[in-house]
Parts: structure tokens; sequence; C-alpha cells
């Protein structure tokens, strides 16, 4: 497919999504950056609905990450264990709370460069982080349902993250990524299920080419 033409499907695909998803946001609760920063790296390899549950306690111990770098691993780990992987979670947590504390004089930075070096940010989290907290499109978060919607549709043929959001931010606006980052993720949960995807019901279906879906 050339560029011209993968480009006009990417369109036809971002205005349906539009459609269905008007007013497109993060499903994880927060009321700042650094809310949303700890609550991003927590939704690893977890539902936003549990970490729902676990930040609100967090956060009324540990407001900030002044706050934070003041707990042990042992006391972080009490309070995420039901988020899971909660021992690497935790010395990301209280690795970042010194990093933002110490480097950043408490403030979380806003470019990308800046957000890589603290601590479980990896360019996923911190295009989250950019879009969600500041209205930077730096980049385009690429998370489990990106990457498996994006390969369905035919947008990407990479199975690496990196390259896979590369190839998302030639074919979409800039103005868009971090929109089109909810808009999948929103549809990957609501049609386009992993182990079983809703064709039937699915208003992308004739943009599809199913790419990897059997049955």
């Amino acid at each position: 497919m050339r560029k011209t033409d993968k480009t006009r499907r990417a369109a036809a695909i971002l205005e349906r999504l539009k459609a269905r998803y008007p007013v497109p946001e993060t499903m994880l609760t927060h009321e700042n950056p650094w809310e949303l920063m700890i609550a991003t790296v927590l939704a690893a390899q977890c539902t936003d609905a549990r970490v729902n549950t676990i930040t609100p306690e967090l956060f009324r111990r540990w407001p900030g990450p002044a706050e934070m770098m003041q707990a042990t691993q042992e006391e972080i780990e009490s309070v995420i264990r039901p988020t899971g992987f909660y021992h690497n979670k935790a010395k990301n947590i209280l690795g970042a709370a010194r990093r933002v504390t110490e480097a950043f004089g408490g403030e979380v930075p806003r470019t990308l460069a800046e957000l890589i070096t603290i601590p479980g940010v990896a360019r996923k989290t911190a295009n989250v982080v950019l879009w969600g907290a500041f209205g930077i499109n730096e980049g385009l978060a690429v998370d489990t349902h990106v990457k498996r919607l994006s390969f369905r549709l035919g947008l990407t043929k990479n199975t690496d993250p990196v390259k896979i959001e590369q190839d998302l931010m030639k074919i979409f606006p800039r103005e868009e990524w971090g929109d089109v980052n909810h808009r999948l993720v929103w549809f990957g949960r609501d049609v386009c299920d992993a182990r079983k995807p809703d064709c039937g019901q699915c208003e992308l279906a004739e943009l599809c080419p199913r790419c990897g879906v059997t049955g």
C-alpha cells in the first residue's frame, strides 16, 4: 500500500473514531502531572480501573514526589501490590520521586528527553504525560491496544512499539496524536478485543484488512 493510501485510510479511521468518542481522555484518575505519571507507571500490565482503586490511598499517604521519596520501598509495595509487578513498580516510583525532586525541583518536566531520564518512564509513559498533563504532542503512545489495532488495521507491519509509533506519526496529524492513542485504547477495550474482536459490530470493518485476525 502506498503511503498516500495508508494516510487516507488513517484519516477515515480517525473520522469514525471521533464520531464514536468525541471527547477522548485518559481513564486514569489524576489531579496533576505527578499523579498522572505515577498512575501510568502503575498501569503497566494492569487495568486502569484497578489502578484507580489504588492511587487515592497512595497519594493520600504521599501527595507528591517530596513526600514519596521519604517512603520506604516496602511501604509503597504494601499499597500498590494489587497492580502486579509491585517490586519493580515500587522501586521505580521511589526512584522517580527522587529524580523529580532532586533534578527537576519537584516539578514533572515538560520534555520527552527529560521525562525518559526518570525511573520507570519510557517513551510510552512520557507521551501519555506530555499530552495528558501539558497538551504537548511530542509522540504517540503505543500500548498493547494501540499495537494490536494498528496492526489489525494495516497501519503498520512492525511489532516494535518505537517503530509502530514512527509509522503512526507519519500518517496521523501531529495535533491528533494524543487523542489517537485514547481513541484506539477505548476502541480496543469496547470492540476490538484481543481474543474476540467484535467485527460484526465494528464501524471500522470496511476499512480493516483484519491482519492477524482468524475466524
